[in-house]
């Protein structure tokens, strides 16, 4: 996959991921990294439970999962 292609997911997923876990997004270079973060974190998940994705909403389904779960995480480390 290109890297327009993985900014592009990366935006996306962080964005949703935060929508999902907070209310609001956290700016576009934000929303990138978490998604880009949440994308390994998300296929390392997906691959321990033996599923796999493809394509452009596979992608994005994987990448958005794992953000909310790496948010999910900082949540709880952050709360104590």
């Amino acid at each position: 996959m290109g890297l327009i292609a993985w900014l592009i997911i990366g935006g996306l997923a962080g964005w949703i991921a935060g929508n999902i876990m907070r209310g609001g997004g956290f700016g576009i270079l934000g929303n990138i990294g978490v998604g880009i973060v949440g994308a390994v974190v998300g296929g390392f998940l997906f691959s321990l439970l033996g599923l796999s994705s493809g394509g452009f909403i596979g992608s994005l389904v994987t990448a958005t999962v794992g953000a909310v779960v790496l948010l999910w995480v900082i949540a709880k480390v952050k709360s104590g």
